[in-house]
């Protein structure tokens, strides 16, 4: 049966019962100046954010993962504004339209866990579902969000043998893991009324086929937002019913902790090392698994193919071949000016200097040429 007006009412009275009472965590720590002091307390077994800071987010779900009891279950709710979120082990330039996204000014930001690729907005929830190592089953978490979605009222809702959550053969709800020595977790998107239009333009890269990554792939499949099958659904719904069927599962009674990003604690120094981490060059391009990129380009004089390798952020070799032409023009050069600069960030450089590593014996009209190959390869490498 669909939630009624009034059951959603009851809902959002309850939900805002439980923010008064979870507010009270933080009352006692209000006038301390000590870092330790202003970070939620760990006791609870569930924690709603309510802020839509991804940076901060994701920083306060691996807070949680790291220095919560390994123990016992948690359960962390959260939703952020725009931005693309990369698995672990993925490449951005292959997995991501990084032209589109410069266009919306929308961050990609690289998660801690593995997986794919996801687009959040406001009308995505996401869920994290920590347990001891020694409890961890994909099936029994996978079986919380499905009963989550079926308790909304949505009845042909199923898991798949990916422990995705699908209506028919639409995906509502894409997870992802970590496990470490004590601990793991179940973390997913619930799509409730997310822009879909936004979601396929920007992760749509065009670079399947010419860039070969020894990273993790995302694997494409069509989706749907919970909306259509009830327009009244939202997130606080899903919030509830999530910490319902948590609380059923593991047999937690107690509050959620609603935690907000105050400066306070954003200066935290756990909270404000992450927040730095998430958008540094280390760890957003320094972290991208080694890749080739075979890219081609016909010119006046001849086509020109290259393939350009890159471990950790870095450009390992770039080698530049002259095909159906008949001059004889050597490219070995343009391999010293790229080699160890930061690929999506290639330096220009002074035009006289590289031009000086691009001319040799063979005259300047050959040189002029390596310039051309030079430029285009540039740009290529410049996209981010």
């Amino acid at each position: 049966m669909l939630w009624s007006s009034a059951r959603q009412s009851t809902a959002l009275r309850l939900h805002q019962i439980r923010i008064l009472r979870a507010s009270r965590c933080f009352s006692s720590t209000s006038s301390t100046r000590t870092s330790h002091a202003v970070l939620p307390p760990l006791h609870h077994s569930v924690y709603v954010s309510v802020s839509t800071d991804p940076y901060f987010n994701l920083t306060i779900e691996d807070w949680l993962f790291r220095k919560a009891d390994p123990s016992r279950p948690l359960l962390f709710l959260y939703r952020n504004t725009p931005c693309v979120v990369l698995g672990r082990n993925q490449n951005p330039w292959k997995e991501i339209n990084l032209a589109a996204l410069r266009q919306t000014s929308i961050p990609f930001i690289r998660r801690r866990s593995g997986g794919g690729t996801v687009y959040h907005d406001l009308g995505n929830t996401n869920y994290s579902i920590h347990v001891p190592r020694t409890w961890f089953d994909r099936n029994v978490t996978s079986q919380i969000v499905l009963r989550a979605v079926l308790g909304m009222g949505v009845p042909d809702a199923v898991v798949n043998d990916r422990n995705d959550v699908c209506v028919g053969t639409d995906k509502v709800s894409g997870s992802a893991y970590k496990i470490v020595s004590s601990r793991a977790y179940h973390h997913g998107t619930m799509l409730i009324s997310t822009q879909l239009k936004t979601l396929g333009n920007l992760l749509r890269s065009g670079k399947q086929d010419s860039m070969s990554t020894k990273g993790v792939a995302s694997v494409p499949s069509p989706v749907c937002n919970l909306q259509l099958f009830n327009p009244s659904l939202s997130h606080q719904a899903f919030v509830d019913s999530m910490i319902r069927e948590f609380q059923h599962e593991y047999g937690t009674t107690e509050e959620p902790c609603v935690v907000a990003d105050s400066e306070k604690l954003k200066a935290a120094e756990y909270i404000r090392k992450g927040m730095e981490e998430l958008p540094s060059w280390d760890w957003a391009y320094g972290q991208t698994p080694e890749f080739h990129y075979t890219v081609s380009k016909a010119f006046p004089w001849g086509e020109v193919s290259a393939v350009i390798r890159s471990k950790r952020g870095l450009i390992l070799s770039c080698d530049v071949e002259l095909k159906d032409s008949p001059l004889a023009l050597d490219f070995t050069a343009l391999d010293g000016v790229f080699r160890d600069q930061k690929y999506g960030f290639v330096d220009s450089g002074e035009a006289d200097t590289v031009r000086e590593q691009l001319t040799d014996r063979d005259g300047a009209e050959s040189g002029d040429r390596r310039m051309e190959v030079y430029t285009w390869l540039r740009e290529v490498m410049s996209e981010r």
